[in-house]
């Protein structure tokens, strides 16, 4: 138990401790900061350690797990033995007082497709004939390399992209803001520990080199991808923004929501055969437009696991970067309500989607406000929360 009184059914209790970036509550510079409650821990005023006072997690992520162990075994100590009250409580800042940052540097980022609901349900969309998936999708994760510069944090306005919005209709394709802003729920992973060039990464290894998990939004302009993803794959249409939740969970706050592997229904290679590592995730999401939950979708329902994405990502020997995100691609289900992306909700917008106060939608209009928030199970019947990633759509300039 911690000493520090927290609000009734808090995600943020002490088997969370996230860890992120803020400015702010009368402190000078960028610092390192865990939650508790709605308070925020200064790590750097409480250890002096410079690595706490940088502008991303980066160069703590890169000393590898060892570390990451002692400072959650330490900030733990700090928040449960009441004979530390009188030195940590001046450094607990409230939440409010704050602003949060992205809390990393972002070296690279990918974004998979591992949502075998999501792409069924995209394929039947597109592919009206024969199995909606593609050839390759039930033998490997497939993902495309994102522009890791445009990973925004949360709370970061949306500003409506512009392109060519489809084929020529009149000799020059149509040129302009997108008409078709769609919103994609998902989970992302932050590498610490680095790997060398020329190295795969186990599956078995994940926890070696994956600091922690958080929210992503992976924003898509659903006309500039259709016309522009023939013969490589989004480009335009996912680029010009993704968003992320500013608190990073560790994964060892994470060993009450581990799950194995969900059943396949094709053989794997080696490389990617993970039945004993038990990296499904039991995180349970929920999409709100404007303040109003349209979606809850469940991460495990995923047919690919963050494990096997990491093995897949570094089996051509591609190194890793600390401060590097990857995410999972949408996060949906069977059914309607477990749909992540309003492409499946609206059926590309054939469907719209009628709202509680009585306005429609096919895809996103400026001034929406998109939140997806997520919790998963913690030890003894606590919750484990991730606060949220929000994104309030702009007009084009």
């Amino acid at each position: 138990m911690t000493w520090v009184e927290l609000p009734d059914d808090t995600g943020f209790g002490i088997d969370n401790l996230p860890l992120g970036v803020f400015l702010g509550g009368g402190r000078v510079g960028f610092r390192h900061g865990v939650r508790i409650g709605d308070l925020v821990l200064d790590l750097f005023a409480m250890t002096d350690d410079l690595i706490h006072h940088r502008s991303t997690l980066d160069h703590f992520l890169v000393a590898g797990p060892g570390l990451w162990q002692d400072r959650r075994e330490q900030v733990t100590e700090w928040l449960t033995d009441e004979r530390n009250r009188v030195r940590v409580e001046p450094h607990l800042l409230p939440l409010d007082d704050v602003r949060m940052c992205r809390p990393i540097g972002v070296a690279d980022y990918v974004d998979f497709y591992s949502s075998k609901a999501h792409a069924e349900n995209v394929g039947r969309l597109f592919r009206l004939d024969g199995d909606p998936l593609p050839p390759n999708w039930r033998h490997l994760p497939i993902g495309y390399h994102g522009r890791a510069g445009t990973v925004e944090v949360s709370g970061t306005p949306v500003v409506r992209p512009c392109g060519q919005l489809g084929p020529p209709s009149d000799g020059l394709p149509p040129f302009g803001p997108t008409r078709r802003l769609d919103f994609e729920a998902e989970v992302g992973f932050v590498v610490g520990a680095p790997s060398e060039p020329g190295e795969r990464v186990a599956v078995t290894d994940f926890a070696e080199h994956v600091f922690g998990v958080c929210l992503v939004d992976d924003w898509s302009a659903r006309d500039l991808q259709a016309w522009e993803y023939v013969p490589l794959g989004p480009f335009l249409g996912k680029s010009f923004q993704t968003s992320m939740s500013p608190w990073i969970v560790p994964l060892a706050a994470l060993e009450a929501a581990r799950l194995p592997a969900p059943p396949r229904d094709t053989e794997l290679l080696p490389y990617l055969r993970d039945d004993d590592a038990r990296w499904g995730l039991d995180l349970t999401l929920e999409v709100r437009l404007n303040g109003e939950v349209v979606s809850r979708p469940l991460f495990r329902d995923m047919y690919w696991t963050p494990a096997q994405q990491l093995a897949h990502l570094t089996v051509n020997g591609a190194a890793l970067s600390p401060g590097e995100l990857f995410a999972s691609g949408t996060v949906s289900g069977a059914t309607p309500d477990r749909w992540g992306s309003l492409l499946e909700l609206t059926a590309d917008g054939t469907r719209p989607l009628t709202l509680a106060d009585g306005t429609t939608r096919t895809f996103l209009e400026d001034g929406d406000v998109v939140t997806v928030t997520a919790s998963a199970p913690g030890p003894g019947g606590s919750r484990i929360g991730f606060g949220d990633v929000t994104g309030t759509v702009l007009p084009a300039r």
